[in-house]
């Protein structure tokens, strides 16, 4: 019986490191951004109730938008659960860049979600009725360690492979 993973292409590590590196980082790059959308959407829109992804205007067209933050989470989600299948199937996972990438997905959104969703366009703070500066902190802090960590590894994958 013939099995899709006879099919597969089994190329040496090396090669494999040339070859798929990039897709190793775009796929944890967008899990790592999809996972932590989800993730805080989860926690801070839905379980505490703290905010809706859109609080400008009434609480139904918040929780729509928290739909669609669902929804382009999971896409982009299900896109580096996608890539990820490829690397398997052709067997070019590469864990160390792809675990990095991934937390440097997580940053980049929690980053993005800071600055650019809270601050500039203000369509929601992470909480109300209080000062938001500790959870601000909190906040960029999380992100900023995701990013640098991820960063850290993805480089330290880029030397490992000029090194063999």
């Amino acid at each position: 019986m013939v099995t899709n993973s006879d099919k597969t292409t089994v190329y040496g590590n090396i090669r494999n490191r040339a070859v798929f590196a990039a897709r190793n980082f775009w796929s944890g790059l967008l899990f790592g951004i999809g996972i932590m959308a989800f993730g805080t959407g989860t926690v801070f829109h839905q379980i505490l109730q703290w905010n809706h992804f859109y609080d400008l205007s009434n609480k139904e067209t918040g929780i729509f938008s928290d739909g669609l933050q669902n929804l382009f989470s999971w896409i982009v989600t299900v896109a580096g659960l996608f890539l990820l299948s490829g690397l398997r199937r052709r067997k070019a996972l590469w864990p160390k860049r792809w675990v990095g990438s991934a937390l440097m997905g997580s940053g980049i959104y929690l980053l993005f979600d800071g600055f650019i969703v809270h601050k500039l366009f203000g369509f929601h703070q992470i909480r109300y009725d209080m000062d938001v500066l500790p959870y601000d902190i909190a906040w960029y802090a999380s992100g900023g360690l995701f990013l640098l960590t991820g960063l850290f590894m993805v480089l330290q994958t880029k030397k490992e492979n000029h090194r063999k």
